[in-house]
């Protein structure tokens, strides 16, 4: 099978998502599977500037940070650089809070900072035509393996069920407080007053 060819584009970001998915225990195995045409920490083929440049083919489309039009990568902003890969890619995967919903840099100094498609949980028009071809990874940062069997479905055709904000339903659908043998201890406010009972 084939390297799945993705870019990594990073927007107003912190860069926690990034180092998460550096922390994914089984990194060498998804190299194998998985080419970064660019990726901002990770060595790959092409620089920022060539991304930029040219059109390269690529078939998924990350995006790591708040997005903005003011907000430039390598002097072109990177609402174009997204429009661009987006007629390339197959699928765009938003990762992290900030790239979905807008995250803490919605209070800096660039204006009209949000999500790729919500602007916290609104949903926003500026990428419309973009949806039907979007997943969005939530978390601050994400989960590591959550990202990757993500990409991992995606390369393998696999249809993942979404819930409104376009996130995987098998990872989104519920929380962890669903899966707690004593969460209807919780749910009868029937409180414990010894630790570990």
């Amino acid at each position: 099978m084939s390297k799945t060819r993705v870019l990594w584009l990073s927007a107003i970001a912190c860069n926690g998502n990034t180092h998460s998915f550096l922390n994914y225990p089984f990194l060498e195995q998804f190299l194998n599977d998985f080419e970064f045409i660019y990726h901002p920490v990770i060595d790959s083929e092409y620089s920022l500037q060539e991304i930029v440049k040219n059109d390269i083919a690529c078939d998924i489309l990350l995006i790591e940070g708040s997005i903005t039009s003011e907000f430039k990568r390598a002097d072109v902003p990177v609402t174009k650089i997204i429009q661009k890969y987006s007629k390339i890619v197959k699928k765009i995967v938003t990762v992290g809070t900030c790239a979905t919903f807008g995250g803490i840099f919605k209070d800096s100094e660039y204006k009209d900072v949000s999500g790729l498609h919500f602007d916290e949980e609104k949903l926003s028009d500026r990428f419309k035509h973009l949806r039907s071809k979007s997943i969005s990874i939530s978390g601050c940062p994400i989960h590591p393996e959550v990202l990757v069997n993500t990409l991992y479905s995606i390369k393998k055709d696999v249809e993942l069920q979404l819930d409104a904000y376009f996130r995987p339903k098998e990872y989104f659908a519920y929380t962890v407080h669903n899966g707690c043998v004593r969460n209807e201890y919780f749910e009868y406010k029937i409180d414990e007053h010894k630790f570990g009972s």
